[in-house]
């Protein structure tokens, strides 16, 4: 019987945006070493990131973008592009292996040998642009992921769900002309990057393929998951999707230093444990869940660990 898969690699832990940065790789060694404590690694099905080509790369962020972000961290930049897109020696190639992550997972998922996965690597993704890195990431991983899942594996609708406290600009961005995508976002609400408000629905011949729930400080589990069930299930199920993929960002936590908001670890499992049912009944249960946010190391442990619980269940 297929199993649930988790993708990760050492190599991501090798970006290091420097000092004091809250994204920092002692978050990937707490995932791991809450999965192991509560013995859910046996679980799980593992397997280790490669690297991204280019051409994947390029279905998203054009080559000179790629050209860039290898340029500026080779040269010993402190940043690339924005200020908050801090790297050190190691990140680009931590890059490639966090999209490489995602598309591993996606591919194991479409053929059946995984009956989901999460892809727990680092950098993020869903605030870079198609050609600009900001908000801790270099490449969209995610949307990567999607237009891998449309050109390789011949699904054309592709549904994005993204519960990051940070609203994800950069997915909302490449997809919000495209049909064939739709977005979902609880995030709170006004907050960095200043994007997602409930108006925000898509453009052109995407107007309607973008849901914004935006969520305002101080909200914990009961606000969030009747957002979810009211509005984010609901569009879900009229969109159709035929793979779902989830920004699983876990700084909406009640600890996390970045946020403003008080969920609790059961929000996160009860939102996969939705997903998952709606999956199963849209797209034959195909879901990866590549990891964004969450900053404070036992908040996101223990929501790591509700969410693959659910997962592999």
């Amino acid at each position: 019987m297929a199993r649930t898969g988790l993708v990760t690699s050492p190599g991501c832990r090798l970006h290091e945006p420097g000092p004091g940065h809250p994204e920092r790789p002692a978050r990937l060694a707490a995932i791991e070493r809450r999965l192991a404590e509560v013995g859910l690694i046996g679980d799980l099905d593992p397997a280790e990131a490669a690297p991204a080509a280019r051409a994947a790369i390029e279905l998203v962020h054009p080559g000179t973008h790629i050209e860039h972000v290898e340029r500026e961290v080779n040269s010993g930049a402190a940043f690339v592009d924005s200020a908050d897109a801090n790297v050190g020696p190691g990140s680009f190639d931590a890059a490639l292996l966090a999209a490489g992550g995602a598309l591993l997972a996606v591919d194991r998922v479409a053929s059946g040998a995984w009956k989901n996965a999460f892809v727990a690597v680092r950098p993020p993704g869903h605030h870079a642009e198609e050609s600009r890195a900001m908000g801790f990431c270099l490449f969209n991983n995610v949307a990567i992921a999607a237009r891998h899942i449309q050109r390789a594996h011949g699904l054309r609708k592709v549904a994005i769900l993204d519960w990051d406290v940070h609203h994800g600009n950069g997915t909302q961005h490449i997809f919000e002309r495209d049909p064939d995508v739709f977005y979902a976002s609880l995030h709170q609400y006004p907050h960095y990057p200043g994007t997602g408000a409930a108006d925000e629905r898509g453009l052109g011949d995407g107007e309607g393929s973008v849901l914004n729930c935006p969520m305002a400080p101080g909200t914990g589990d009961y606000e969030w998951l009747a957002a979810f069930e009211t509005e984010v299930l609901p569009a879900l199920d009229a969109f159709g999707p035929e793979f779902l993929l989830i920004s699983a960002g876990f700084d909406a936590h009640a600890r996390d230093p970045l946020s403003a908001t008080l969920l609790t670890e059961s929000a996160f499992e009860r939102m996969t444990v939705q997903a998952l049912a709606l999956a199963a009944d849209k797209c034959g249960g195909r879901v990866v869940s590549v990891l964004e946010g969450g900053y404070d190391l036992e908040g996101l442990a223990r929501s790591v660990e509700a969410h693959v619980r659910a997962l592999s269940a």
